[in-house]
């Protein structure tokens, strides 16, 4: 379809595509209706997405669209979740960009428009989810996403059809719905395959045999990596039409999307999830230790801790060995020296913030903010503890007077909000300002990155968060990128301070001296996120909940999980995964099962990396969990348990 648009060539025209917003409040019609078009201006094919005329007059604003401000500053209006203010994950928020660092998504003039010009076009990403329409998420090349596009009329595979008059679109290796954008330049093309080192053979012939056949030249390159794709391939003179079975002739309407299934990432084939059940707590100490008082075997313990957790006149004892107060190999003598040693350590550091008078603290901006923040939080931590419970009650001296301590502990990250939550729980159970300050720094020493200002631990975990939940379950997270969560930015607060807001204040004593086990895996919980979400897929998707609404569903789950349940589940799912001998390389990297071969460590190309960079690099160019299985990975065997 080509004609006259404003002046401009109308290259294609497809209504009925309409963006899904995050109307706030509930009386606001969340779907809004529009075209979208490929236009040809002042010699430049663009790609642009308006709303019907009329319909995005009294609709929200659309988020992704940036708003220029007066200096410069540009304000996105963001949901809050409903969290206090300072537990807001998503709030509004000033930003100042320069010019050219901003995206080449730009408004045309009317509400909620958007132009991307397709020269600028990284990614698409087409999907569709079987209680759902299809829809297609689009990259720029500066990494800035546009909402979902969802198609409510179909019309995906003629989109992409006409936008291949001026682009090239190859698949991902490591995900079948994602499409790579190239331009129609041979030599670029060339350069980035041989960037991606995806073929042995760098003859003249490679770009003219993939113009030729595209799907199975790329598909023949990724061989070497695996042949899971080979009976996706399509026919060259039809690459974005799907193949129709043999003695099937029947017509196509334009919501069957030929192709559209073929298109996708099956990832490893999970095997049926264990049923696991808890076990005893542990209750008898003293068979532990022997005649000195050392732990006899600390990998017992922890596997007893992590089945069955700690009865409660027990904690106080066997935290300071989880915590790394006492060490595992320490005789009850060396633990007394220990303490005697610890104690005069943080006393110095006490008396230091002690002695700072008000005069001093006046031009010292910094302690006298940390001093700020922690009253603040002092006051509203566990108050319905009766340990941290009235207005002269002693516990919040102490609760203060600790985290002002670890400020001198620690001066470089001093106090970050959420870090009275982590200590309210120790000093409850050690009842005892020393041993909870140094139980503290242990905690700490496993979670300090959350708290870092740059939040890059934060940034990761939710993408290993999403890693995994989408080899556990593709069609859950297809779901909640339509409805613009991918992110799982609603999971940040379960992550930061490891759901002590969640669960009640017994349960997280339970649910903590699990964790600090490392039992299974480093990462479990993030598997205990995974199993909560499993948990509400049905909520989500079959109330069909759009983000705001997601939002505050997970929100309104605090205090309402079943802890027993739910670590049942996440190692559950562990044991499931753990099993399947096809569990990509990244998956097993995030569960600690990935054990690279003699091979791998003899080969100079192939040196270990640290699995967060590896998981940060592939996911910012979008990969997902379909990445296919290295052939050199060795998994390890799932754990035993007493």
């Amino acid at each position: 379809m080509e004609g006259k648009l404003d002046s401009h060539k109308l290259i294609f025209e497809k209504e009925g595509v309409y963006l899904h917003t995050n109307a706030k409040r509930s009386n606001e019609d969340t779907t809004i209706p529009g075209f979208i078009r490929i236009i040809e201006r002042d010699g430049e094919a663009l790609l642009e997405w308006s709303p019907v005329q009329g319909e995005g007059k009294n609709a929200p604003a659309v988020f992704y669209t940036k708003k220029d401000g007066e200096d410069g500053g540009e304000e996105e209006t963001k949901f809050d979740p409903g969290y206090e203010p300072d537990w807001a994950v998503i709030s509004t928020v000033k930003q100042t960009r320069a010019k050219e660092q901003q995206p080449p998504v730009r408004q045309t003039g009317q509400w909620g428009s958007f132009s991307l010009p397709l020269s600028e076009l990284y990614s698409l990403r087409r999907a569709r989810f079987s209680l759902g329409r299809n829809f297609m998420v689009l990259t720029s090349r500066g990494g800035h996403p546009l909402p979902p596009l969802h198609f409510h009329r179909g019309g995906t595979r003629e989109l992409l059809r006409a936008m291949q008059r001026y682009i090239r679109l190859a698949p991902s290796p490591v995900d079948g719905r994602l499409f790579l954008a190239y331009p129609h330049d041979s030599g670029a093309l060339s350069q980035s395959f041989d960037e991606l080192h995806l073929f042995d053979d760098t003859g003249s012939d490679l770009v003219s045999r993939f113009i030729q056949d595209p799907y199975a030249t790329t598909f023949g390159g990724f061989s070497k990596v695996t042949n899971f794709f080979r009976g996706a391939l399509r026919p060259p003179e039809s690459p974005l039409h799907g193949c129709t079975p043999a003695g099937n002739h029947a017509p196509h309407t334009a919501d069957d999307e030929p192709g559209f299934e073929l298109i996708t990432c099956q990832g490893a084939e999970l095997g049926p999830r264990p049923t696991v059940t808890r076990g005893q707590p542990l209750d008898n100490w003293e068979q532990f230790l022997d005649s000195e008082g050392r732990v006899t075997d600390p990998q017992i313990v922890k596997e007893l801790v992590f089945r069955g957790g700690i009865i409660p006149p027990l904690r106080k004892e066997v935290w300071k060995f989880l915590l790394g107060f006492f060490p595992w190999n320490s005789t009850a003598k060396e633990r007394e020296d220990i303490i005697r040693v610890k104690t005069d350590e943080y006393f110095r550091m006490k008396v230091q913030w002690k002695s700072v008078s008000e005069e001093q603290e006046m031009r010292n901006s910094l302690l006298r903010g940390y001093r700020s923040l922690i009253e603040r939080d002092v006051n509203r931590t566990d108050r319905q503890n009766p340990f941290f419970s009235g207005n002269e009650n002693p516990g919040l001296t102490l609760l203060h007077d600790v985290l002002m301590t670890y400020c001198m502990y620690n001066f470089d990250l001093g106090y970050v909000q959420g870090m009275s939550d982590l200590l309210a729980p120790l000093l409850f159970v050690t009842q005892n300002e020393v041993e909870s300050f140094w139980c503290l720094t242990g905690f700490m020493e496993l979670v300090h990155q959350n708290f870092e200002e740059s939040q890059e631990a934060m940034k990761q975990q939710l993408l290993q968060l999403s890693l995994l939940l989408r080899a556990l379950d593709p069609e859950l997270c297809d779901y909640l990128d339509s409805q613009d969560s991918g992110s799982l930015c609603f999971c940040f607060r379960w992550l930061l301070i490891w759901y002590k807001r969640e669960f009640p204040f017994d349960d997280i004593l339970s649910l903590w001296e699990v964790l600090w086990t490392r039992i299974p895996c480093a990462n479990f919980h993030l598997l205990l996120a995974c199993a909560i979400l499993v948990s509400q897929r049905g909520e989500l998707i079959g109330s069909n909940h759009d983000f705001n609404s997601i939002l505050k569903h997970i929100n309104e789950l605090n205090m309402k999980l079943d802890l027993e349940s739910v670590m049942c589940e996440a190692e559950g799912i562990y044991l499931q995964m753990a099993q399947c001998k096809e569990l990509p390389v990244r998956v097993q990297e995030v569960l600690g099962l990935y054990v690279p071969s003699s091979s791998d460590e003899e080969s100079p190309q192939s040196e270990p990396k640290e699995t967060d960079g590896l998981l940060s690099q592939s996911l910012a160019r979008g990969a997902t969990a379909c990445q296919p299985s290295n052939p050199h990975a060795t998994p390890r065997p799932p754990p035993t348990y007493p």
